[in-house]
Formats: C-alpha cells, sequence, structure tokens
C-alpha cells in the first residue's frame, strides 16, 4: 500500500530576538540523543525514534523528542516528513515544533511553545492541551509533512511526542528527496512576495516625479556617470517623443557640455583598457587627470599589473601557431623556434603546387616566433621593473598580486596555470570601473551611479532582514530582479 501524504502549515508570531550569532546556522540533521524524554529509543542514524517505555500513561503524561538543532530563520520556509512506521495503539501521536522551554513529557502542542498535528483525533494544538478539527488521523504508511515560515527571532525545533508503545517513527530532514513538492511551495511564496514588491510606492522615494519618470532618470543618469553621452541624448530625445505621441510633456535631465567632454575623456580611457591597450589608458589619464593616478596609488598598481597580464596573454596568443615550438633558455623562461622537422613529401607537393603560398607561411611562422621571443623579453624586462617600482610596498595586496601573476612564468603554456582566469578579458572590466570611479571623485562626483547605490542598499536591507525570517528571506535581489 502506497503511502499517503499529509501537510500541516503555520505562522509563527514574532518573539524578542535572541543572542545575534554571526555564524551560519546549521540546519536539523537527526533527533537529540540528549533533548528526548527516556523512554525514547532513537536508531544508530538519529532518524528513527521508537517508544519503548512503560504502558500506561497519565492522560496528560507523553514523551517527546526534539532535533539537535532549530529551525533557522532565515531558511523563510522550513519543512521535513515524518513517516508513520507503526502509530502504536490509538495512534496518539504528535508531530510539529516546540522551543527547548516545552516539556518532554507532554506531547508537542500541549505545552507552551510547542505546536502539533495529532494523529488519534485530527486535530492541531497550538501551545494548549485544547485543540481545533484540521485533518484525518494517522495511520501506518502515512507521511506527515509539516511546513514553517515567519520563524521569526524564536528558536523552534522539529519536534514528535507519543504515548503508547510500539509506536515508531522516521524523519527526514532533506537527507532524501521529500514526497511533497516543496519547491513548488518555495516558488509560490517567492512568487507572492515579488508581486507584492513590484506593487509598492516608489512616491517617498521622489515625491515630485512618478515611478516611471524616476526609472527614466535612473537610467540616463546611469549613462551619463559611465560616460554613454550620446546614448544618454538619444534616449532623452526619445523619452519626450514618447511623451508628446501620447499627448503629453515628459522630460528628463540630460548630460550637459560639461558633461559631453568629461564623459568622452572617460570613455576614451575605459575603452582603451576594456581593448587591453593600458598604455593608452595611462597616458590618456595623465594627461586629462594628472592627480588621480598619484592620489590612488592602489589604482595605478591595478593598471601597471594589468599591463603586465595583457603581455602574458598576447606572448600565451602567439603559442597558438602550429609552427611555433618552446624551448627553454639560460633565464628559465620559454622561448621559441620554428619547426624544423617538415614532412619531405609536403614540402615537395607544395614546390611543385605553387611554392610562393608555403614560403609566405613559412616567413609568417617565423616573424611569429621572432615576436614571441622579443615579447618574452619585453615582458620579463616590465615585470622586473614593476616590481622594483613597487620594492617598498609591503602591502597584503601587492605582495599577493606579486605572487600570482609572476607565477605564470612556473608554467610552459600561461593558459594552462592555476591563474589562467588572469587573462580573461574580462578582468579589465574591474580596472576600468575603479579608474573610472576615481575619475569621478576627483571631480568631486560620485564614484557609482544613483541606481547602483539604490541597488547595493537595497541588497544590504534585504540581507538584514532575511537572518531574521519573513519575506526577506526568499528574496534575491541580483538573482530575482536583475538577472
Amino acid at each position: 500500500m502506497a503511502p499517503s501524504h499529509r501537510g500541516m502549515a503555520y505562522e509563527i508570531i514574532e518573539r524578542p530576538p535572541p543572542p545575534e550569532d554571526d555564524g551560519v546556522s546549521p540546519l536539523p540533521s537527526r533527533w537529540g540523543e540528549v533533548d528526548k524524554f527516556g523512554g525514547l529509543e532513537i536508531a544508530s542514524d538519529g532518524l528513527d525514534v521508537k517508544y519503548v517505555g512503560l504502558t500506561k500513561m497519565h492522560d496528560h503524561e507523553a514523551v517527546a523528542a526534539r532535533a539537535d538543532q532549530p529551525m533557522p530563520p532565515e531558511c523563510g520556509l522550513y519543512y521535513f516528513e515524518v513517516e508513520i512506521i507503526s502509530k502504536g495503539k490509538e495512534g496518539m501521536i504528535g508531530v510539529g515544533f516546540s522551543s527547548s522551554k516545552a516539556s518532554l513529557e507532554k506531547l508537542p502542542g500541549w505545552e507552551p511553545e510547542s505546536w502539533a498535528w495529532h494523529g488519534d483525533d485530527g486535530k492541531t494544538f497550538c501551545c494548549q492541551p485544547t485543540g481545533k478539527s484540521y485533518g484525518p488521523k494517522f495511520t501506518n504508511g502515512d507521511i506527515i509533512g509539516i511546513a514553517f515560515k515567519e520563524l521569526k527571532d524564536v528558536d523552534l525545533y522539529p519536534s514528535v511526542g507519543m504515548k503508547r508503545p510500539q509506536a515508531h517513527l522516521s524523519v527526514n530532514f532533506g537527507q532524501k528527496p521529500f514526497v511533497f513538492d516543496i519547491d513548488s511551495m518555495m516558488a509560490s511564496e517567492k512568487s507572492n512576495i515579488a508581486q507584492d514588491i513590484l506593487g509598492s510606492s516608489v512616491a517617498k522615494l521622489h515625491p515630485t516625479a512618478d515611478e516611471n519618470i524616476l526609472l527614466k532618470e535612473l537610467i540616463s543618469q546611469f549613462l551619463v556617470h559611465d560616460g554613454y553621452i550620446e546614448t544618454a541624448k538619444a534616449f532623452a530625445t526619445e523619452v519626450q517623443a514618447e511623451a508628446a505621441a501620447l499627448g503629453g510633456t515628459s522630460t528628463i535631465n540630460g548630460p550637459g557640455m560639461e558633461d559631453d567632454l568629461d564623459a568622452l575623456n572617460r570613455q576614451q580611457i575605459r575603452t582603451a583598457i576594456l581593448d587591453g591597450d593600458i598604455d593608452k589608458a595611462l597616458k590618456r589619464t595623465r594627461a586629462y587627470y594628472p592627480q588621480v593616478l598619484q592620489d590612488n596609488s592602489p589604482v595605478y598598481f591595478r593598471l601597471r599589473c594589468r599591463k603586465f597580464v595583457e603581455m602574458i596573454r598576447e606572448s600565451a596568443e602567439l603559442l597558438e601557431g602550429p609552427m611555433v615550438k618552446r624551448g627553454k633558455p639560460a633565464n628559465g623562461h620559454s622561448v621559441s623556434h620554428i619547426e624544423d622537422d617538415l614532412d619531405p613529401e609536403m614540402e615537395l607537393d607544395e614546390q611543385l603546387n605553387g611554392g610562393d603560398e608555403w614560403d609566405k607561411m613559412e616567413t609568417e611562422e617565423a616573424d611569429n616566433g621572432l615576436r614571441y621571443q622579443d615579447l618574452v623579453q619585453d615582458t620579463l624586462r616590465y615585470g622586473q621593473e614593476l616590481r622594483h617600482e613597487f620594492l617598498e610596498d609591503r602591502s597584503k595586496v601587492v605582495r599577493e598580486t606579486f605572487k600570482e601573476i609572476w607565477s605564470f612564468y612556473a608554467y610552459e603554456d600561461p593558459r594552462k596555470s592555476p591563474v589562467a582566469h588572469l587573462l580573461d578579458p574580462q578582468g579589465r572590466v574591474p580596472v576600468a570601473e575603479e579608474l573610472n570611479s576615481a575619475i569621478l571623485v576627483s571631480l568631486g562626483k560620485s564614484s557609482s551611479a544613483a541606481i547602483e547605490r539604490l541597488i547595493q542598499q537595497t541588497e544590504v536591507l534585504v540581507d538584514e532582514i532575511s537572518e531574521e525570517g519573513g519575506a526577506g528571506a526568499f528574496i534575491h535581489v541580483r538573482n530575482d530582479f536583475l538577472g
């Protein structure tokens, strides 16, 4: 006979906060060996519990056990299942949750700070011995599912209780797939909360503008901030045209002439970095904003190190030619030479069918090898100059960065080294962003766009409220709204 599934869900009231704990909360994993009544026997795996005690008890006496860990509030919604292996006589079993203050000599639900569904009468009990009709009675083979949400500032443990011998239960704390589709329940909760968020008013954020204008202002400011002046102008024009077509007026603050020149300079510097031309970026920065690099040594250091990485990257790309092989010179770094063991028959065929193409290829490969050797030497010299320039800087960042970038020399092919990720062109982006922020600060402007600050502040707030449970535990700003 296939087991049936029954479920119960509760919303928990808010209680005074417990002492702060900065660590990651562990999840319940088994029944507690200590936090149980003596008449209960727990299996070696900690998941099965059986009543082996007295056959007779007073009406409101029973035996109970709690899990080894409370349900963490930051889960938002916590779920576990209990299988009724044997209900014992009369099926007097309670499945629910309780705090550590609840007595283990009574069924959960009868005591303050305990809630449970009882199998002998199908009622739920909430902190008192008087229950309310809820669902069917338990029988052997049933799987009881318990879901919890709104776990705010209170330590509650999964709990079970029994009153008759031979009652036998087995718990699933997630060590195997659940019978109930809890994922769909989670998705539904997330969807409801997301709808509430989308329906919220933003009037208090910008009293003089509606939500539509506020969003357009944020987008326009972001475009100007990051130097996309022409795009910002086009966006402002489109907003005005759209409003005119609808018979209204709508304006947003577009870029001014001062923004034009400043943004053009910053965009040229940014483009140079994203193209991997660090020398050009340094030259333009010194020309347009001479104090920035002097006042921001960490930014200057990152730029210089990025140039070293770009040189390593270029030399690695030269290795892709099929005719280039690497050898080891006296300085320990690899150099290239041209493959000289060519297939004689292939050479003859090429000569008969037009040796010009072969000569051209051979010349290109020879040039490729020479370029590689020159670049290797240039990179080595540059790296030595870089290290000498920052020799007096004993900061952790500088030391660890040097350790990373110099480790390229320990591998024949930098692309196969543990630090190969540094060669990814995406690594140029944070360098460009950091320099752009430093330039903006030097101009008396914010280092980040308003929409970026708004996102960052929202993430901090959501993270903070999620630690206390509630709706915040279901939301991830970037994954749910920016993904």
